[in-house]
C-alpha cells in the first residue's frame, strides 16, 4: 500500500453498492407517481451523489417547496418499501475491504445518500463493521462540499495528504479535490471515463476491486501509470 495513505473513504452508491439502476428505477416511479415530466435516464445518472435538494431541482427546475417536500416523501417511501433491497454489492468488495483492514487502513463513507438509508444498507450488507466512521447528506452539505470529508478527516485525527477519497462521480472527485485530498475514480457506476479523468483524480479504475493493487503498487503516494491510463 502507499506508505502516505491511512485512510481510504469510499463513496457508497455506484463504488461499492452496485445501486444505480434501483436509484434510476425509484426516481422514475417517483415522477409517475406525482404527475411530474419524467426525464432521460442520463439526466437522473448526472445528477447520482448529489443532496436531495439539488437533485429535486435539477431534475424538476424551479419546483415549490410543496412538490419539494411531495418528491422526498414519495422518494423515501417508494425506496424503502422495494428499491432498498435489490442493490448488491459489487464483485470483490467485502474482499477488498477485508483485504485494506488487514493492511491497517482506516475505512469510511461519504455519502449522498441519507443517514437511514446508508445504515439499512450497512446492516444488510454487514459491511457496518469494517468503517471507523460515516457522513452522510443529513450530517454536512451535499458534494461537492468539502464538509463531509473534513469532518471525517477531523473524527479520526487523519492528515490531509494521508487520505484518498474513491468515487464514482465527478461529485465526489471534486468534493475530494476541494478538501485537499487525493481522489480515486472508478468507472463501474454513473459516470464515463472521460467525465472522471475532467477531474484530475490520481488513478482512474475500471472497478473499486482494483483499488488494492493500485494502493500496494502507488508507493509513496505517485499515480500507477497503467492503472491510471486504463492501460494495463
Amino acid at each position: 500500500m502507499s506508505d502516505g495513505y491511512h485512510l481510504v473513504v469510499f463513496d457508497w452508491d455506484g463504488t461499492l453498492l452496485d445501486s444505480i439502476g434501483a436509484i434510476v428505477g425509484c426516481t422514475r416511479a417517483v415522477l409517475d407517481e406525482l404527475g411530474l415530466p419524467q426525464v432521460e435516464e442520463s439526466k437522473i445518472r448526472g445528477v447520482i451523489g448529489l443532496g436531495l435538494r439539488e437533485t429535486v431541482e435539477a431534475l424538476n427546475p424551479g419546483c415549490d417547496e410543496d412538490t419539494f417536500w411531495q418528491v422526498v416523501s414519495s422518494y423515501r417511501r417508494l425506496w424503502l418499501g422495494h428499491f432498498c433491497s435489490t442493490p448488491v454489492l459489487f464483485d470483490g468488495v467485502e474482499e477488498l475491504l477485508e483485504t485494506l483492514r488487514e493492511r491497517g487502513l482506516l475505512l469510511a463513507v461519504a455519502t449522498a445518500k441519507g443517514r437511514g438509508g446508508l445504515d439499512h444498507d450497512l446492516e444488510r450488507t454487514g459491511l457496518g463493521s469494517f468503517f471507523g466512521t460515516s457522513r452522510t447528506v443529513d450530517e454536512a452539505p451535499s458534494k461537492p462540499d468539502p464538509q463531509m470529508l473534513l469532518d471525517i478527516l477531523e473524527e479520526l485525527s487523519i492528515a490531509r495528504e494521508a487520505a484518498v477519497m474513491v468515487g464514482d462521480t465527478v461529485h465526489d472527485l471534486t468534493m475530494a479535490a476541494n478538501a485537499g485530498v487525493d481522489a480515486v475514480g472508478v468507472v463501474s457506476g454513473t459516470q464515463p471515463r472521460a467525465l472522471l479523468e475532467k477531474a484530475k483524480p490520481v488513478a482512474c479504475l475500471e472497478s473499486v476491486r482494483e483499488l488494492s493493487d493500485w494502493l500496494a503498487q502507488a508507493g509513496d503516494n505517485t499515480v500507477c501509470t497503467d492503472l491510471a491510463d486504463g492501460s494495463g
